[in-house]
This record gives C-alpha cells, sequence and structure tokens, in this order.
C-alpha cells in the first residue's frame, strides 16, 4: 500500500501538482453576480454559518464583492463564537480555531494562469507528449486503483484543476470547456454525454463553488468520504440538540395475538420510468442508460419488450402491467411510494420534463388505486439537474420551489393541507394516519453527498433534523406510534457522515417510539440494524431497504409488501414480516407474458418468529456462520437475477457489515 501510494505521489508531482492539487487554501473565493445573487435571497443578509460568514448588501462598499472573514474563538461550550448564532439548536464539534482566508497574491495568480493553460493543452491533445502522459497515467492508475480510489483521485484532480482556474479569473465558458475536458479525458462520459452533462449543472456549480472555501481534500472528502480524504473541517461535525425529557424505560416487543388484526401496505420505490424506452433498440450503449435508440451490436441481444437487465430503466408497459396486476390481486390499507421517479438520462433533463413525469405517474397511481392512501417521499433523482437540492435559504430562481410546489400538489390527493408549509420548506412533513399511529417523510437529499448546495452549509439543512426531534417528541408525550419514510438509507456512505450521526441519535433516542422505518434507493434488497448509543451490541431499530421497480442495473423489477400489526388499542404497530415479489424479465421476455410472482416471505425464508431488531441481529450472526442462509440473502438481494460473479469471504465480510451499519463511515460493530 505504501508504495502504491508513493508512485502516486511521484506521477502527481510530475504531472499534475502544479495544476491539480493546490496548497491548503489561502484564497479568496472569486465574486460572481454577487449583486444578482443577494436579490435572489430577498433578505439584506445571508448566513452561512459553517463557516461564520455573513454577506451584506449594506454598506462596508469597499469589501461589497469580498468575504468577510469572523475571526473564531472558543467559548464555555466549546462551539465557535459566529458560527451558530442562528441556529442555537447546533453545535459544531472539535473546534479549535479556523484557518484565515486572504486573497490569491498576484504572482500565484499569474503562475495559476500559466499552469491552467498548460493543463488546457494537455487536456485538449495540443501536446503530443501530454496525451501521451495522460493516456498512460490513466490506464496506469485504473490498473492499480480500485473504482472508489481512482474516483477519489479523479475528484481531487478535477477540483484543484477547476478552483485553479476560479482563482486565474477564467470566465465560466472556459471553465466549462476545462470541465468538458477534464470529463472526456479521464473516461468519466463519453464526448456526448459530457458536453451535455457539464452545462446541465453549470448555474449551481457555479453558484456553490463562488460561496465556498474547500480545498480539493476538504470537497473529495465529503463526498467519497474518509477512506478518499479526512480533511480538517471543524464544522463538519455537527450535533442537533435533544431535549431534556428523560428516555422512557425500553419495553422489549412482543407478538400481537394471533387475531389481532393486521394491515397490508405496498412499498415500491426506484420506478425510474423511461418514457422513451423502445424495444428491439440498443441495450449494451456506451451511455447511462441505454435501450432508446440504435441497433444492437453484433453477438448482442436487442432490448427486450418487458424490459432489459442492462443500464436500461422501467418501460410505460411494464408500469402499466405492474399497477394492473397490484390492482387487480391485492388490497392495501396504503402505499408508500418513497422516491426516484425519473430515468436516468440525468445528462438531459430539464425543470419542465421532470414535472411533467411526476404528473404522469401521479395520473397512472390515482387511475390504479383511487381509493388507496398513497404517502411518499422524495428521491434524489426528482429534481433538475440530478442531485440538486438547495437548502430555503437559496431563493429566487435558484431555489427548488418549483419542484417543492408540485410535489405538494401532487401529493395533495392523499395527504393533508397542513402539511404543505413544510413540504414546501424542504420536502418532509408527518400526518397522523389513525389515532396513536403517524408517518414521517424525510427528504434524505439534505443527507446525499452528491447535492453540491450542501458544501454551502450542510449544518441541518431546512433544519430538518431538529423538525424531527419535536415531531418525535410529541409522539412520545402523546403515546404515539411512528412509520418513518425516507428514500437514501441513513446507513450507506452516499449520506453525509454528520446528517447520519445524528439520525441515528434521534433513533435512539426514540427507539420506543419509532417502531418501522422504510428506505429504498439502492435497488437492492436489504436493511440496516441501529444498535443503542450506550449498549453497543443491543439492536434498537430496523431501517428496511426495499428493492426498485427498473431492472437497472442486473436485477428483476420488484417490490415488497409488509404485514403491519393493525389498527387497534395499543397496538406496536411494528413489521411482522414483508414479502417480495419480482417479474422474471428473462421469462417475461421470452414468453411474450409478464408473471409477477412472490420471491419469498422473510419469517419462512430465514425462519423467523418475528421481525423485531434482535431477531434481524441474530440472523446477521447465523449469516457468519452458515453460508446457506448468507447464500440466500445474497440471492434475494438481487432480487433472484443471478450474477457474473460469486461473493467470496471479502465480498460477505463487506455485505454482512452492511447489515450492522446504520451510521455512514461507521464500521465499528464489523
Amino acid at each position: 500500500m505504501k508504495l502504491k501510494q508513493s508512485l502516486i505521489c511521484v506521477v502527481l508531482m510530475l504531472i499534475l501538482i502544479p495544476v491539480a492539487i493546490p496548497k491548503p487554501l489561502t484564497f479568496e473565493p472569486r465574486r460572481r453576480s454577487h449583486d444578482a445573487f443577494l436579490q435572489d435571497t430577498n433578505a439584506n443578509k445571508f448566513h452561512l454559518p459553517v463557516r461564520g460568514v455573513s454577506y451584506s448588501s449594506q454598506g462596508d462598499t469597499e469589501n461589497h464583492h469580498q468575504r468577510k472573514l469572523v475571526k473564531f474563538s472558543q467559548n464555555s461550550a466549546g462551539v465557535a463564537d459566529g458560527a451558530t448564532n442562528k441556529y442555537p439548536h447546533y453545535s459544531p464539534v472539535g473546534i479549535d480555531s479556523l484557518p484565515s482566508v486572504t486573497h490569491i497574491s498576484g504572482n500565484e495568480a499569474q503562475a495559476t494562469s500559466s499552469n491552467a493553460k498548460l493543463l488546457s493543452n494537455i487536456l485538449s491533445r495540443k501536446s503530443s507528449f501530454g496525451s501521451f502522459i495522460i493516456d498512460r497515467l490513466k490506464k496506469w492508475l485504473k490498473g492499480l486503483l480500485n473504482v472508489s480510489e481512482w474516483e477519489c483521485f479523479v475528484c481531487k484532480a478535477a477540483i484543484g484543476v477547476i478552483q485553479r482556474l476560479f482563482l486565474a479569473g477564467k470566465s465560466e465558458s472556459e471553465i466549462m470547456d476545462e470541465m468538458i475536458k477534464l470529463c472526456i479525458t479521464f473516461g468519466i462520459e463519453d464526448h456526448r454525454i459530457c458536453t451535455a452533462v457539464v452545462p446541465e449543472f453549470k448555474d449551481e456549480f457555479f453558484t456553490v463553488f463562488d460561496k465556498v472555501a474547500l480545498d480539493p481534500q476538504e470537497v473529495c472528502g465529503i463526498a467519497f468520504g474518509k477512506e478518499c480524504a479526512s480533511p480538517y473541517d471543524p464544522l463538519l461535525m455537527w450535533n442537533v440538540t435533544l431535549p431534556d425529557t428523560t428516555k422512557p424505560p425500553v419495553v422489549e416487543p412482543t407478538l400481537p395475538p394471533v387475531s389481532a388484526p393486521k394491515m397490508r401496505v405496498l412499498q415500491i420505490s426506484d420506478i425510474h420510468f423511461d418514457p422513451l424506452y423502445k424495444e428491439g433498440s440498443n441495450a449494451a450503449c456506451s451511455e447511462p442508460l441505454c435501450c432508446r435508440s440504435g441497433t444492437p451490436g453484433l453477438g448482442s441481444s436487442a432490448a427486450g419488450k418487458w424490459g432489459d437487465y442492462r443500464n436500461c430503466d422501467t418501460p410505460l408497459q411494464t408500469l402499466e402491467n405492474l399497477f394492473e396486476h397490484l390492482s387487480t390481486n391485492e388490497k392495501f390499507d396504503y402505499i408508500l411510494w418513497t422516491g426516484d421517479l425519473p430515468p436516468h438520462d440525468v445528462w438531459n433533463q430539464s425543470r419542465d420534463g421532470q414535472l411533467k413525469l411526476l404528473q404522469q405517474l401521479t395520473d397512472l397511481l390515482l387511475k390504479y388505486f383511487p381509493k388507496t392512501p398513497i404517502y411518499s417521499a422524495i428521491g434524489n433523482h426528482e429534481s433538475a439537474p440530478v442531485d440538486s437540492f438547495p437548502p430555503p435559504f437559496i431563493t429566487g430562481n435558484l431555489s427548488i420551489s418549483w419542484l417543492y410546489n408540485a410535489l405538494a400538489a401532487s401529493w395533495e390527493h392523499w395527504i393533508p393541507n397542513d402539511t404543505f408549509p413544510d413540504i414546501k420548506k424542504g420536502s418532509y412533513y408527518t400526518l397522523l394516519v389513525k389515532p396513536g399511529f403517524r408517518i414521517v417523510s424525510l427528504n434524505t437529499n439534505y443527507c446525499n453527498n452528491m447535492n453540491m448546495w450542501l458544501l454551502v452549509n450542510m449544518t441541518d439543512p431546512a433544519e430538518e433534523l431538529q423538525w424531527l426531534i419535536g415531531v418525535l417528541q410529541a409522539a412520545e408525550d402523546k403515546h404515539e406510534k411512528v412509520h418513518i419514510i425516507g428514500h437514501i438509507p441513513p446507513g450507506i456512505n452516499d449520506c453525509l457522515t454528520a446528517w447520519s450521526w445524528n439520525y441515528h441519535k434521534i433513533i435512539n433516542r426514540y427507539e420506543s417510539t419509532v417502531v418501522a422505518q422504510f428506505f429504498a434507493h439502492t435497488h437492492r434488497d436489504s436493511f440496516e440494524i441501529f444498535y443503542d448509543a450506550k449498549e453497543k451490541t443491543r439492536p434498537v431499530s430496523v431501517a428496511y431497504i426495499s428493492p426498485s421497480v427498473t431492472p437497472y442495473s442486473f436485477v428483476n423489477p420488484g417490490y415488497r409488501i409488509y404485514t403491519i400489526d393493525g389498527d387497534y388499542e395499543n397496538s406496536s404497530r411494528m413489521v411482522l414480516d414483508h414479502e417480495n415479489y419480482i417479474l422474471n424479465l428473462t421469462d417475461a421476455n421470452l414468453s411474450g407474458t409478464p408473471k409477477w410472482q412472490r420471491e419469498y416471505s422473510a419469517k419462512s425464508a430465514y425462519n423467523m418468529t418475528s421481525l423485531f431488531p434482535a431477531d434481524w441481529n441474530n440472523l446477521v450472526k447465523q449469516m457468519k456462520t452458515a453460508d446457506q442462509i448468507f447464500n440466500s440473502y445474497y440471492r434475494y438481494y438481487f432480487k433472484s437475477q443471478p450474477q457474473s460473479t460469486q461473493c467470496d469471504p471479502e465480498c460477505k465480510k463487506t455485505m454482512i457489515c452492511a447489515l450492522q451499519t446504520a451510521r455512514a463511515q461507521d464500521t465499528s460493530h464489523c
């Protein structure tokens, strides 16, 4: 490992360090359209508590376009002065001091400009030697590094280059040109996708990078976690404040009487409906999404009528067949619809297109389930561009109100009007389903590590988690049971560490109130176990991760039905069993007739007497020694679609570790 790191360092020193890996940041981010930005905020002050900085539209004319600096000092509570004046509930962790931020010198700017020009020549292949070096570097590094290390390397190089271009005073069009070249040169995507996807993120990119002072270590450490980089950022971790109320004694759950009422609840997620899916098209294209055009290459099969296992999303006929099957053969108390509606054509999306698709899917659900309540959670693909969810302090044309207002209009068919203020603020809400039973829908895009807006301020965006604490405390006071629904599972590394760990703390505190959690996003069938913060081995909760409707990629389409303790006095409202259903795409395409079939029941497949947290924990323990049990889980994980590779011991260890990890970047239970 040390040799590998040394070799990488040597290559970087020779090739990229003068351009791509800047020294510790001591520069002032260049101000772009600052007056317009202030006007958009409709406020005289724009607070950035992550850096303890305010932008003012009044006075201080000399420094009007410059970042104002706040000298941080340690107060008695260990909180940086100026960092939390607007957010009294949040306490930064481990703050000693913040480095000062100064302007880049003229000599540095000139050198940076020269370096940027040199890199531009190399990337545009003006230098044959540069072309040779870059090609060799790419091949060598890709062979040397695993996928995550390669992504981390590209991230640091790209962020470094872009920041140097900013500091060199390059125009937006010049910077975009270099970003496109980086995208193509490092093989992130092909020429067509790179030239389309970079402009898609232009407004978000220039606004965010103009407001932050993070170096490549920080940016990529945030995006890819501590395996990529462990940056020093004293405000990266923050704490929500729990009330002073005493946690009620924990009562071990028990099974209800066999005759007790039960609910049947459907969870559908990650539909990724592709209105442009075309039967007979090329399913093995070189782009992120296929099955839309072209003809299959030599030796490659065409896209099937009902879908394809390769990089293809859900056709309309498959979606309608699913809804017709469910509405004809099943009856549900309610439906959980947990996000990711659009296809994976992320380089070619618009606000109007996303809203049109939202309306189309809403109409389909109303058509097939006219009398069934549907409770929704937002996914990370609903925005345009993808993963772009500005917090509420971003207003005007850059805000996310265009989507949140549309979601409120879509969801009003199933939820009351008093949820709209929270939906329009942050796309989260709560409602009382029955006396004593409440559902909370979270917007997990505020923990999404691909949400670039969080680089501006990641301290509890939209104050969602503090709001959640208030909801759960009120529910505890009223002896209500709560189900939480969301999209991104809080324990995976797609979720930012601080948000994930704070959420884990909340679940720990309210373990007797939150009796079930439902997430999705991964397209796989899985779960996460939450453990007590003090009694480290005691499981306190389980987050169910539902499979996707889309077959993207190399999985069968699927959905899940839960059996839940029903509507009666003192009901536990806990999940008693769940059944997964799949469509075997191979059979459907060969026969021409889709057949949705039950894949397994959790209780019977795993021989479980109940589905309480302790039962799931015991199952994981058995997986470690009983290959048969793990192999069953591995098969169900991919929805019974055979995989090209077997799960070796290291793979098994990693997968079991994920089941015991409900805090992002935390493997302490593995």
